[in-house]
């Protein structure tokens, strides 16, 4: 095992200055369209993945439903970018927990998740090059045998690109926790690849 194993670090934090994400932010707290058209445009994509792959059954619904939320308690929030961040993926987490509870079926990964980048990063965190080539119905059926908290986490650290210490407010759990579900995640991910690899 390498030093850098099952490390996994955010790497695309906003599009924005710390003062241009606050006057942003501002202009959306008036209720500015313009301002409320960069945002969902920035963090729709990352946050319809992580719904997906959470497995919702409408998932444009539940990001509709997420966006509904901020836009309702946007005034209260006092942060910077990664903080609001943060924030969106805290009402994703709710919402599509909400959303599974009255599907009434265990969440399922999408294959239509738009997987952008998400195969290579898990590559290198796995340190399986086999991840990088496969599809994404292949990727899918990979992270439907993970344990719907591992899946969680590997959400949270990879699609929503948050930190450790967010993803364990997020899910609330300890850092260590998480640390443990995200190391058994890319084993179990690595594993199954190999043992796939050997069986063709």
């Amino acid at each position: 095992m390498t030093a850098g194993h099952h490390q996994i670090e955010p790497t695309n934090r906003g599009p924005w200055s710390a003062e241009e994400f606050g006057g942003l932010l501002e202009a959306a707290k008036s209720g500015a369209d313009w301002a409320w058209r960069r945002l969902v445009e920035a963090y729709s994509p990352p946050l319809l993945g992580y719904v997906r792959l959470r497995g919702a059954v409408e998932p444009e619904d539940v990001l509709s439903e997420v966006w509904m939320a901020a836009a309702t308690s946007i005034r209260r929030f006092d942060g910077d970018e990664p903080a609001f961040r943060s924030w969106l993926f805290v009402i994703a987490h709710r919402r599509a927990i909400d959303a599974g509870r009255q599907a009434g079926r265990r969440p399922q990964p999408s294959a239509s998740t738009g997987f952008d980048g998400l195969a290579s990063r898990l590559a290198a965190s796995a340190e399986s090059t086999a991840l990088e080539v496969i599809s994404s119905e292949q990727l899918a059926d990979l992270l439907s045998h993970l344990t719907g908290d591992q899946r969680t986490v590997i959400a949270l650290r990879i699609i929503a690109d948050l930190s450790l210490e967010e993803t364990a407010r997020i899910v609330d759990k300890r850092i260590g926790a998480v640390k443990a579900l995200q190391r058994r995640a890319l084993d179990a991910l690595r594993q199954r690849l190999e043992h796939a690899s050997v069986s063709s």
